[in-house]
């Protein structure tokens, strides 16, 4: 039996999560797979209410009771400071040690891409984001705070374990999975200390996997390639903050925030998994958010859970709707959340 914590959080966070729980009953249900979902109400309206965000003892009850985490989205215009989705998100993210942000960037359908020249052939591949160091350690500090003459300062942490291990994450999954090539993202022309450590540590990890090219672009560039020749990347490995930015615009190459899933891993360890969306107060209570990206997200928890032929088949259930055209009005289609979510439970139970 696997146990799952399902914390929905907030806005369109509790709509798609409520597809994604849906598709994890049908996999259990039809597949006959144990697992157990256990669901905790933490978010904004209890930190409103209660002034709790991540309770006292949550680190030490996932590492010791659950085999994996799944968040919807957090954020609520009545918590200016956001301080309820910092503890929790950032909370699980640093307490758990959750050093690797996986993000795939896969073209579901042509028509979905912005690009004029994009198809699913050239839009496939994914990115290890390091997410646990770099400058959201929330190092630095304010200076004559408010005055005409303020410095702020923010520093960029970078540790030689830290970079190793996430480049190492980066070329193990390129091996086990195929991939040819593994592309590093960074800007050591300017960022000559931190960042030639990772130029200097890409190179030594790529010398154990001969049989993969290894190649290092500055981060502008890459940002420009990845619109003009998506084709080229495979594997891309790169910091905390670059990689926030490029999963971003990779999303955007898929057909938007709504499709764009994720997982927060440390190998071995229970391990968070959410759509990279947030709470979209506007669209909340309108039935009108993409459950693909939650929905995805449940793909890649079961494939980390060792159920990779389910995983496979819910991934080719999204990609059956997609085709279809059963999507939301974001996607070019006519359905709600609720709609949309029940067409990926119909198509997961044809095969």
């Amino acid at each position: 039996m696997k146990r799952i914590a399902i914390i929905p959080g907030d806005g369109i966070g509790v709509e798609v999560t409520r597809e994604a729980v849906r598709v994890l009953e049908k996999v259990r249900n039809h597949f006959g797979v144990t697992l157990e979902l256990v669901h905790f109400d933490w978010g904004a309206e209890k930190y409103l209410r209660e002034n709790v965000t991540l309770p006292e003892g949550a680190l030490e009850m996932f590492q010791r009771d659950f085999d994996a985490i799944f968040t919807g989205a957090f954020g609520d215009p009545r918590i200016q400071s956001n301080k309820h989705a910092i503890d929790i998100l950032g909370g699980l993210r640093f307490g758990l040690d959750l050093y690797i942000n996986l993000r795939p960037v896969r073209l579901l359908h042509n028509r979905f891409t912005p690009l004029k020249h994009g198809h699913r052939q050239n839009i496939n591949f994914v990115v290890f984001r390091e997410n646990t160091e770099g400058i959201y350690v929330n190092v630095g500090g304010n200076l004559k705070r408010g005055a005409d003459q303020e410095v702020a300062i923010q520093e960029e942490i970078n540790t030689r374990q830290g970079v190793e291990r996430i480049i190492r994450a980066a070329f193990t999954y390129a091996s086990k999975h195929g991939r040819k090539r593994v592309t590093l993202a960074d800007k050591s022309n300017v960022l000559t200390y931190g960042h030639e450590l990772w130029r200097r540590v890409f190179k030594i990890v790529a010398a154990e996997y001969p049989e993969i090219e290894a190649c290092a672009q500055y981060i502008d560039a890459m940002a420009m390639l990845m619109v003009l020749d998506p084709g080229q990347y495979e594997v891309i490995v790169t910091n905390n903050m670059f990689g926030d930015i490029l999963t971003d615009l990779g999303a955007a190459l898929q057909g938007g925030l709504g499709v764009a899933a994720s997982a927060n891993l440390h190998p071995g360890r229970v391990s968070l998994f959410e759509p990279v969306h947030g709470s979209a107060p506007d669209k909340a209570g309108r039935g009108i958010a993409n459950p693909i990206g939650a929905i995805a997200s449940t793909a890649m928890m079961l494939d980390y859970l060792g159920y990779q032929d389910i995983a496979r088949r819910v991934d080719i259930a999204i990609e059956a709707v997609c085709e279809a055209g059963e999507v939301t009005v974001d996607l070019g289609g006519k359905l709600s959340t609720e709609e949309a979510g029940a067409a990926i439970c119909h198509r997961l139970t044809l095969g």
